[in-house]
């Protein structure tokens, strides 16, 4: 996934933590907790596929690191 794509999931799951508090689902632990871990990953997952792209990126412009 591209980190546009993964932005998007973390929008979907941000709308869908939204949604539990408005449904009053807080209380649910084991969903909440699932969706925190879903949200942490896909953070992570958002961080190193940008990092990935901008490293791509700059070796596409500058060639490869040598030294």
């Amino acid at each position: 996934m591209n980190p546009a794509d993964i932005r998007a999931q973390l929008d979907r799951l941000h709308e869908e933590l939204i949604e539990a508090e408005l449904a009053g689902l807080t209380s649910c632990e084991a969903y909440m907790a699932d969706l925190d871990q879903e949200i942490a990953e896909c953070w992570n997952a958002l961080v190193l596929a940008s990092v990935t792209e901008r490293a791509v990126a700059r070796a596409q412009l500058d060639g490869a690191l040598v030294g």
